[in-house]
């Protein structure tokens, strides 16, 4: 289990942000209460922006979603697993391709696509199991996007619904892409460019700049007003 207690370069969990912030929201005797609270505070506390992607280890990193309290799934997984890891937790990365039913215009156009590859989600090993975590959506979204908030107990998986809360598509599971120690960005950067080959989404991103002057809330708002039945 020591690759999986370990900091690694993005799962930096003894950065001295990451430990606090482990140690301020860790909740309970056991380990898997302590998962379960540290897994609401990075859902809640970190607000969800796939507008602010950066393709880069710095922005990957544990520390770094910390400072911004903005991030796409995968920092925020990385975040779940580092400030786990920092309380003795055994966490890895596992990631996974989901076709997204419900994202904003905005992305549509930039992605051309609605298939979010290398989605990024939190395994935790709890009482003698491997249980998935998906701290990605902020309790603020899901209520403004009419989404199934994703809850977790820290004995079953927490994965993306396949339907929000009016009956809708939401989230559909293509295909799993293993689990890590380490966020293999050097592969998503390759799935990426093949992927979403002459996208400007993939070019934002790669630029480090992500969608500048882009809202995500602001777009999620107009979404669902576009959308009411």
């Amino acid at each position: 289990m020591n690759e999986y207690l370990n900091p690694g370069p993005m799962t930096d969990s003894t950065h001295p942000a990451v430990v606090a912030f482990a140690t301020a929201h860790a909740r309970g005797d056991s380990a898997l209460e302590r998962a379960v609270s540290l897994y609401y505070a990075v859902r809640d506390q970190v607000r969800y922006d796939p507008y602010n992607v950066q393709l880069t280890e710095v922005a990957f990193c544990a520390s770094t979603t910390l400072a911004t309290r903005r991030a796409w799934c995968v920092p925020k997984a990385i975040l779940l697993a580092a400030v786990c890891r920092a309380q003795g937790i055994p966490a890895r990365l596992g990631y996974a391709d989901v076709k997204n039913h419900l994202s904003t215009q905005r992305m549509r156009e930039e992605m051309k696509t609605d298939l979010f590859a290398w989605h990024g989600y939190t395994d935790i090993f709890l009482e003698g199991q491997w249980v998935k975590a998906t701290p990605a959506f902020n309790i603020e979204l899901t209520q403004k996007f009419r989404l199934l908030p994703l809850e977790f107990d820290g004995r079953c998986d927490s994965i993306y619904h396949p339907f929000d809360a009016r009956g809708n598509k939401h989230m559909e599971y293509v295909q799993q892409r293993g689990t890590y120690a380490e966020c293999p960005i050097d592969t998503l950067r390759a799935a990426f460019a093949d992927i979403y080959a002459g996208a400007s989404w993939l070019s934002m991103a790669e630029t480090k700049e992500g969608m500048r002057g882009a809202d995500f809330d602001a777009d999620v708002a107009l979404e669902v007003a576009g959308t009411k039945t």
